[in-house]
């Protein structure tokens, strides 16, 4: 056979129409090594196909209490809320606002989220005693 000229000794490229030399098996399992090292290092310099998690914040999150407790007293000083608590939406708990009526008003004012938590609005009418 030929020598392909190279200090390898065998082709640089392999099947595009060359001759094949033997090689020294050492080589070929350098040749492996260097494919896996290089392949292997790709997913930690970000040429993974895994998304990319970023953590802002690692405090705790909030109770559902807590939060009501924070934006209580904001909704109550809207005009037609009545009350506000812990209610349930979908088998997770959720923040509701009961409102007398609900206008496009309150549904602009209230938010549908706050903190992670859903908040649900509610027509109740007015609250009155017995």
């Amino acid at each position: 056979m030929k020598s392909s000229g190279n200090p390898w000794g065998f082709p640089l490229v392999f099947g595009m129409g060359t001759v094949m030399e033997k090689k020294p098996i050492h080589l070929v399992f350098l040749y492996v090594l260097i494919l896996i090292f290089f392949a292997t290092s790709m997913n930690s310099f970000g040429c993974s196909e895994r998304p990319y998690i970023h953590m802002e914040n690692t405090t705790p999150k909030k109770t559902i209490e807590q939060v009501l407790e924070e934006h209580t007293d904001e909704w109550m000083s809207l005009p037609g809320v009545v009350g506000t608590g812990i209610g349930e939406s979908e088998g997770k708990l959720c923040i509701k606002v009961f409102v007398i009526e609900i206008t496009p008003e309150l549904q602009q004012q209230i938010p549908s989220e706050v903190e992670g938590y859903p908040v649900i609005i509610e027509e109740t009418g007015e609250f009155k005693p017995f």
